[in-house]
């Protein structure tokens, strides 16, 4: 007898939306980290050093690791992913194809808009690394007033647009790596800024928030 069709079949991306879609993430990877290249040899000519672009000790080591992972997936991904991996998001899914794919260019746009942004905040400050023999000056405007980690904040916006663009498991696996690895290392940049500005960064951190806003006012102790 012949087998009945599912009930429930899974909606296809169009081959030209798709296309588009690899695309905008594929360029989204070269633009991100061929700036991040660009603003690291401007901030490199401007200080005569190199912005702490080698990694310090083994945890260092482990958190480029795990980054390489992220910034090897978010480019692979324009290739790995074949259609929409439709288990697992039903929402992103349900929506339009057109729909879904404004959101996903708007928010990439957005990320790497808000990623210029902390450039042009941060100027010559820039780093990557972190030096412990070296003083940092504490930066708070722009962006900075509300988050105190907000490049790593934009990064996740555009890997979440990467998923709306691309909706399947393993973009939201990259979201999730990407965030695991950005905790870790703005707990360490934390860490080293109490250690080195005290009191200053003290009462900075108890006006923002590490990744997003901070939305209640602080705590205070009787």
């Amino acid at each position: 007898s012949a087998k009945s069709a599912p009930n429930n079949p899974a909606p296809t991306m169009p081959a030209e939306t798709q296309f588009l879609n690899r695309a905008v993430v594929f360029a989204s990877v070269l633009v991100y980290w061929g700036g991040v290249l660009v603003q690291a040899r401007r901030v490199r000519r401007r200080i005569g050093k190199s912005p702490n672009l080698n990694p310090r000790g083994t945890k260092e080591r482990l958190l480029w690791a795990g980054w390489m992972f992220v910034i090897i997936g978010w480019l692979a991904q324009a290739f790995l992913i074949g259609r929409l991996d439709v288990a697992g998001f039903r929402l992103v899914a349900s929506l339009s194809n057109a729909i879904a794919q404004v959101i996903g260019l708007t928010v990439v746009a957005l990320g790497y808009a808000g990623t210029l942004w902390c450039y042009a905040a941060m100027g010559d400050l820039w780093r990557i690394g972190i030096d412990h023999s070296k003083k940092v000056a504490l930066v708070s405007s722009g962006p900075y007033r509300f988050v105190r980690h907000p490049i790593y904040s934009f990064q996740t916006v555009m890997l979440i647009g990467a998923f709306w663009l691309l909706p399947a498991g393993f973009s939201l696996a990259l979201v999730l790596a990407h965030l695991i690895c950005v905790r870790i290392k703005a707990a360490d940049e934390e860490a080293y800024l109490l250690t080195t500005l005290g009191d200053e960064y003290r009462h900075y951190l108890a006006s923002t928030g590490r990744l997003v806003p901070r939305v209640l006012p602080p705590a205070t102790r009787p």
